[in-house]
């Protein structure tokens, strides 16, 4: 390991802390930082540290499947598995294999949405993960909270609908039926409430808040119109987030791929108060979403598909810099999409060590951390 890296390392309270500064646009005391690994060699573990000490940022999630009871391994044929998921899809899929493929949706063409009912989002087997039992999920739980700024997750309202509904028919169903479209999405975003009100409740996450995964942009533009997220999904955005602070949810996160930057005023008017991953790629400018949206916080911003694969070091650094200082009075948890094996060591390098380096701060009301050597 590099000794002359230093880190101000997380104790029991230190990610929330930070995390929680920086979502409240207060200084924190160091840069928060929320990055995930594709790939994590042994090489790295040994110069940079533990994989987890790389993000202050996770989340918990539940099953929240609305067929939760009903999936099951419907058969196996040759080198094909079938199974019914928890949202009542048939996939097919193979061992050897990244990619699944959906043969058939709960809610296809010509079924009434009124005749579906949804499995109860109070059943005690969605809140287990899969641990199996209480305890060993209850432990795991503690340790995460010990460690982490932890979220409750839940999907949105866009993705889970059409995890139902079939994507290509949701999205011919928002050009040709909004009604229908409404009325879809809404009943999933009940379902997602209920699971995401009971999650707060089960895991004592209402003092940290709500992740929402809900990819609806390619990396060129959203996949469907303003005009549509404003007349079905900008209500529904609004009663999510107006019931999830009632329930005392401190903070409202969204996670969306690609670019949103056409839907970000009306996400702000509906209450979300933080967005992920900022894809670079995509188009998502922080300097310019810091600008027009000045009270929006971002968790993201660093490029993992150009800047730290191709570099250079110090473009790399001199970026990481540039991030540092625009979280300086808060609004940025510092992170990557993810980070995979197209990433070499010595690009890593320029950005953890930077992070390290120049991203502890003098907070507004904690003391400096101190730094100390990872070894």
């Amino acid at each position: 390991m590099n000794e002359n890296t230093a880190l101000a390392m997380q104790d029991s309270e230190d990610s929330v802390r930070v995390v929680r500064d920086a979502l409240e646009f207060r200084r924190p005391a160091r840069i928060p930082r929320c990055n995930f690994f594709l790939h994590y060699p042994p090489e790295w573990r040994e110069r940079f540290g533990p994989e987890e000490r790389h993000t202050d940022v996770s989340v918990w999630v539940a099953t929240e499947g609305a067929f939760f009871t009903r999936a099951r391994r419907v058969k196996e044929e040759g080198e094909y598995v079938y199974d019914v998921d928890a949202w009542g899809r048939l996939i097919r899929s193979r061992s050897d294999a990244y990619f699944s493929e959906i043969l058939e949706v709960p809610l296809g063409p010509g079924v009434d949405p009124d005749s579906i009912e949804f499995d109860s989002p109070l059943l005690a087997g969605r809140y287990l993960q899969n641990f199996g039992d209480t305890a060993a999920h209850d432990a795991a739980l503690a340790e995460a909270r010990r460690k982490f700024h932890l979220f409750a997750k839940i999907g949105g309202p866009f993705h889970r609908t059409s995890f139902v509904r079939g994507e290509v028919q949701f999205l011919m169903d928002l050009a040709t039926d909004v009604p229908l479209a409404r009325t879809l999405a809404e009943k999933v975003a009940d379902h997602l409430v209920a699971i995401g009100l009971e999650a707060l409740r089960r895991y004592d996450l209402y003092d940290t808040g709500i992740w929402i995964g809900d990819d609806m942009a390619f990396n060129q533009r959203p996949m469907f119109s303003p005009r549509i997220f404003e007349e079905v999904f900008l209500p529904i955005y609004r009663s999510m987030v107006a019931r999830f602070r009632e329930a005392g949810a401190r903070f409202v996160v969204l996670h969306s791929d690609g670019n949103i930057t056409p839907f970000l005023e009306m996400l702000v008017d509906a209450g979300i108060d933080a967005i992920n991953p900022v894809e670079r790629r995509a188009g998502m400018d922080p300097y310019a979403i810091r600008r027009r949206f000045p009270r929006l916080s971002m968790i993201g911003g660093m490029c993992n598909t150009e800047l730290l694969v191709h570099g250079p070091a110090a473009a790399i650094r001199d970026e990481t810099r540039r991030l540092i200082e625009l979280g300086r009075e808060g609004g940025l948890v510092l992170g990557t999409h993810t980070i995979s094996a197209e990433v070499c060591t010595e690009h890593l390098a320029a950005y953890v060590e930077t992070l390290d380096e120049a991203g502890v701060l003098e907070a507004e009301d904690a003391p400096r951390l101190k730094a100390r050597q990872l070894g």
